[in-house]
């Protein structure tokens, strides 16, 4: 097997202005559209480590990019394509050379829309800050849950539980209410009914591949008006999957994403604030084995 790239950490296309540089993606703009490049960056708790899982970005694009094809006529995205020959075409249109790394499938061509101030979260199972919340109030973003419940058992339906969006600093869980205040109530109404269709939809196509989705992040954005998904669609990095074979409640569950370095970085006893301890060569190539693996078994396909 040939020796992986080294990772890819930061990007720069001259002649294409960057619009901003999130934790994980490069974004460019193309005045009417986004050019988005997944880099290998990875972050936990919101702080990017310093460094990256090799081959990372190509497995959120090619991802994202089957999920949104696969919920096309389910919910309204902002995806247009991630074929390498249709972005060179569109920066060659621009005078735009096209750095190789571009064409190796990490980019996304995709509508701009603008963002809600949320982010949308399904749970399907208790883990994570839901699991914490519930430990502390018996409830999750205000809404009771049955007592007794064990950390990763699966809730009685699907739960929608927003969160505020940041880009410095940590997201936190709000309710419903709290949301309302931050969006119209009827875009609220309409991103709260495709979170949950997509992720049921989700769910059920991932269980008959052996995969649960424990809970994923959805965003979305108004294009003309319209609501939209935007940004990423069930990936690693926004989605807890979980070995169905291995699934047993009670205790934390083997992953196929980046809980896997949340785990090892507790285990450092890291505070979760910056700068963030080098990840050891070991638990990056765990970590790229993971994310290829999800892709595999969702996908039917390798990762070229």
């Amino acid at each position: 097997m040939p020796e992986a790239s080294p990772p890819l950490l930061q990007t720069a296309i001259p002649g294409l202005p960057l619009l901003l540089r999130g934790k994980v993606r490069d974004v460019y703009d193309l005045d009417t559209h986004l050019l988005i490049v997944a880099t290998d960056r990875i972050s936990a708790y919101d702080v990017v480590m310093p460094n990256g899982i090799p081959g990372k970005g190509r497995v959120l694009t090619q991802l994202s990019a089957f999920w949104f094809e696969e919920i096309r006529n389910l919910c309204p995205s902002h995806f247009i394509s991630a074929e390498p020959e249709q972005i060179y075409e569109t920066l060659r249109e621009r005078a735009v050379s096209a750095p190789d790394w571009l064409l190796d499938g990490r980019a996304m061509l995709v509508t701009k829309a603008r963002p809600l101030p949320i982010e949308c979260v399904v749970r399907g199972y208790l883990d994570g800050s839901g699991w914490r919340d519930y430990r502390a109030t018996g409830k999750v973003c205000g809404i009771e849950l049955p007592r007794g419940l064990s950390q990763g058992d699966r809730l009685p339906e699907p739960i929608f539980t927003p969160a505020t969006k940041s880009t410095s600093g940590h997201d936190e869980n709000i309710t419903l209410d709290q949301a309302g205040r931050l969006v119209p109530p009827g875009h609220l109404k309409q991103a709260v009914a495709l979170s949950r269709a997509v992720y049921r939809f989700a769910a059920e196509y991932a269980g008959e591949r052996g995969i649960l989705i424990a809970d994923t992040k959805f965003e979305f954005g108004l294009f003309q008006e319209m609501l939209v998904m935007i940004d990423e669609c069930l990936t690693p990095d926004s989605s807890r999957f979980w070995d169905a074979r291995r699934w047993k409640p009670g205790a934390p569950q083997f992953s196929f994403d980046k809980q896997y370095v949340r785990d090892y970085l507790d285990s450092t006893g890291w505070n979760h604030e910056p700068p963030a301890p080098p990840l050891p060569a070991d638990v990056v190539r765990e970590t790229s084995a993971k994310y290829r693996d999800l892709y595999l078994r969702i996908t039917g396909a390798e990762l070229e």
